[in-house]
């Protein structure tokens, strides 16, 4: 596989997985809401494999008297790591395409 279609797979798994903890961060009071999550490397290969869809899943330990599973520091820590990995392959992509541009315009001299 090309790199940049690799690189396109992995940004759109990462901007899905923030919407999921968006979402629990959201429903952090909620009463009888369960924390979302996924599977990085499962997802990554699902869509390697055959772009089916990423598949998310609830986390059911470690209840509150409420019910509400969602533990808000760990999301606070998965989202800055999400949006750190994201942010690298951004800068690796655009670092990609300097390269390509600059090697478009060496060509032309």
């Amino acid at each position: 596989m090309e790199i940049l279609g690799l690189i396109e797979k992995v940004l759109n798994i990462r901007t899905f997985y923030h919407k999921v903890l968006a979402t629990n961060i959201a429903n952090a009071e909620t009463p009888h809401y369960r924390e979302k999550y996924i599977d990085f490397r499962e997802a990554l290969k699902g869509k390697l494999d055959s772009e089916r869809d990423i598949q998310v899943r609830e986390r059911i330990e470690g209840a509150k008297p409420d019910g509400n599973t969602v533990d808000m520091e760990r999301q606070i820590a998965e989202m800055t790591e999400n949006s750190l990995l994201f942010n690298a392959l951004v800068q690796s992509l655009s670092k990609k395409f300097s390269l390509m541009r600059y090697i478009i315009n060496e060509g032309r001299r």
